[in-house]
């Protein structure tokens, strides 16, 4: 038995007698709770209820591709160039990077884990398998480079976009690409992150690979090693998030329509929406990085997607560089 089928087999959160899922796998119960532990090492929380056997505290959705395309308008059906669902790859992004030229417009890969997921300036994004939602969409432009500014803002609006169509509420925007819950007016924990990675010319043909993490259901274990405040859909709907393949599928709708009108519109077609969701606005910040240490207050985005801080003096400062950490105050 794999640990995706052991996975699968626990999903509905009823308990499973450790005697029962080796008689159902040919194997020794040792080699299941092997199994049980690697899963556990991954971040799922399988308990063990005695004679009862194994469960986890709540049901969860295996990633189904069939079923994601099946919840799709045809219109974003017909745009997809691929779907497909993996057990485990290092990252989504990194697959579809591996396709090269080969890898057709709009084409999605999602994970149930990743070995080595990553977030912006290097770090690591945690994957534990069958909890969150990691995907990756390609999406090619003909303008190059010098057409995409703001292009991970706009992925930010997008998102929201998806958040909404599927009833959820309380989450906003942290430049430059962090999705955070919003509580008492204030931001909180991360709920996702973009990373946008471009390829090709500055003024001709180009691509741009569009990865997306976002936390469905997180552990308090899970909480504590993202080593930054965190949060979850689940926290957003009461106690219970939407179901996985149904968030994936809201989000590829919203992927196809957005990015659709970013190609006609560019980012300026998002700065009303960004305005909207932007929980650095007039918020007291503290920004850092390669050009200093500097305070101000958020004055939003340009047209291109710079962020813009007004200084004590009243001048405006404008930072285009995703190397800076921003902060509130």
């Amino acid at each position: 038995m794999q640990p995706a089928q052991l996975l699968a087999m626990l999903a509905a959160g009823e308990p499973l007698s450790g005697a029962g899922l080796a008689d159902q796998a040919g194997m020794t119960r040792a080699a299941i709770w092997k199994q049980v532990e690697a899963l556990r090492a991954r971040g799922v929380p399988i308990e063990a209820r005695g004679a009862a056997g194994y469960r986890l505290p709540w049901p969860l959705q295996m990633l189904d591709a069939a079923q994601i395309r099946a919840s799709l308008p045809a219109s974003a059906a017909r745009a997809l160039g691929a779907l497909e669902v993996h057990w485990e790859l290092d990252s989504t992004s990194s697959e579809l990077q591996r396709r090269g030229a080969g890898a057709n417009d709009f084409s999605i890969v999602l994970a149930e884990t990743q070995s080595a997921g990553r977030g912006r300036r290097g770090r690591e994004w945690l994957s534990p398998p069958g909890l969150n939602l990691y995907l990756s969409c390609l999406k090619r432009f003909d303008r190059g480079f010098a057409a995409l500014s703001g292009l991970s803002l706009a992925i930010g609006v997008i998102v929201m976009r998806a958040l909404e169509q599927l009833g959820l509420a309380g989450a906003g925007l942290k430049w430059p690409n962090d999705v955070l819950a919003v509580g008492d007016g204030r931001p909180g924990g991360k709920l996702g992150g973009i990373l946008v990675e471009l390829s090709g010319e500055y003024q001709g043909p180009c691509a741009a690979i569009i990865g997306i993490g976002l936390n469905l259901r997180l552990t308090e274990a899970l909480r504590e090693q993202a080593g930054q405040p965190a949060c979850d859909l689940a926290t957003l709907a009461g106690g219970t998030p939407p179901d996985r393949n149904r968030v994936a599928a809201a989000l590829i709708v919203a992927l196809v329509d957005g990015l659709r009108q970013f190609e006609r519109d560019g980012f300026a077609g998002f700065v009303a929406d960004y305005a909207r969701h932007d929980l650095l606005r007039d918020q007291p910040l503290q920004l850092s990085g390669g050009l200093g240490t500097f305070a101000g207050i958020g004055a939003g985005v340009d047209a291109r997607g710079a962020l813009e801080v007004r200084m004590a003096d009243g001048s405006v400062r404008r930072i285009d560089s995703a190397d800076v950490t921003v902060r509130r105050a």
